[in-house]
């Protein structure tokens, strides 16, 4: 199957974790391309779409929720699953919980009636005191948050297998 993995990336994580779903994928035996959603410019040429974008202010990228609410009429007759990059594993524990269950609430509405994904997903991202403003890294390192990587790759890369176990079952001919 021709799948497009498409991301808004603000820092260069959710690139990173975009062309490690596009590997997993491709090794399945799919035809991947994976590019910013800003680069694709004919959605309804692949069978089917893995969309994610980092989250800023618990919701997607401008440029991601633009793509999905302009391209929903073609999305919706295709097979979708969406991922989200946050920062929920930098949060303090007491605070992490909350901060997830937030997230995904936010996110469901703000894509809500769009498209029917098949999945969605929140993955934690690099959160680095260079990507905050410094009145804004004070602020986190204060209330007890920590600087790093907090990608979970063995996750990222089970979803994606998943996807790929879900492509293969529902491909033309099955």
């Amino acid at each position: 199957m021709r799948v497009i993995v498409g991301y808004g990336s603000s820092q260069g994580s959710t690139a990173q974790i975009a062309e490690r779903i596009a590997e997993i994928l491709r090794d399945s035996g799919n035809t991947v391309d994976v590019r910013p959603v800003q680069e694709i410019d004919r959605p309804g040429d692949f069978d089917a779409a893995v969309l994610g974008s980092a989250l800023h202010n618990q919701a997607w990228l401008p440029e991601a929720a633009a793509f999905l609410h302009t391209h929903a009429p073609v999305l919706a007759k295709k097979k979708v699953w969406l991922f989200s990059v946050g920062m929920s594993d930098g949060l303090p524990k007491p605070i992490r919980a909350m901060a997830r269950s937030g997230q995904e609430k936010r996110i469901a509405q703000s894509l809500r009636g769009d498209v029917q994904p098949r999945g969605h997903r929140l993955f934690s991202g690099v959160c680095q005191p260079w990507q905050l403003p410094r009145a804004g890294s004070i602020l986190f390192r204060a209330a007890g948050g920590r600087f790093g990587d907090y990608r979970d790759w063995p996750s990222i890369e089970s979803w994606a297998r998943d996807i790929a176990q879900d492509i293969k079952h529902t491909a033309p001919g099955r």
